[in-house]
């Protein structure tokens, strides 16, 4: 799999940009949150979920989705970029949705869930896919060809 260059991410619709757009805005939003209020997002969220060493765990979660949100909206290093954000977003599912199914049901977490499922496909769909020609990868991928 090609990270830049002619790959089958240089064949992705020019549409592609709404899903990068979509999924590297709210990476960077959430990240930015979880140093702007870290006791109801960052440090605080992690001890009340119980992920281990909180204090170091949150920001760095929180620089992982500052920076491959930035790399998903510029449509820089995609694939590449994805491959975090897909792990953090299966750790906010494990640690905060399936506790959620397993003591209010489904429907509750199908509903506190509709974002981490978004973000989940999203993710996935960009590293399968890849950033489409509105990027800085295909535009670097032209420039080496060239």
């Amino acid at each position: 799999m090609m990270l830049i260059g002619k790959s089958p991410a240089a064949n992705a619709p020019s549409a592609v940009i709404f899903i990068r757009l979509m999924v590297g805005g709210v990476f960077l939003s959430e990240g930015i949150q979880k140093f702007l209020f870290p006791d109801a997002l960052g440090v605080g969220r992690f001890i009340k979920i119980g992920i281990p060493r909180p204090e170091v765990m949150a920001p760095f979660v929180g620089t992982v989705e500052i920076v491959c949100g930035t790399l998903l909206l510029i449509g820089l290093l995609t694939r590449m970029a994805a491959v975090p954000l897909i792990g953090v977003i299966i750790v906010a599912i494990w640690t905060t949705k399936i506790p959620l199914f397993l003591h209010d049901g489904f429907w509750k977490m199908a509903h506190e869930a509709r974002t981490d499922y978004a973000m989940l496909l999203g993710s996935l769909f960009m590293l399968v896919v890849g950033v489409g020609n509105w990027s800085l990868d295909a535009r670097i991928g032209r420039t080496v060809r060239t």
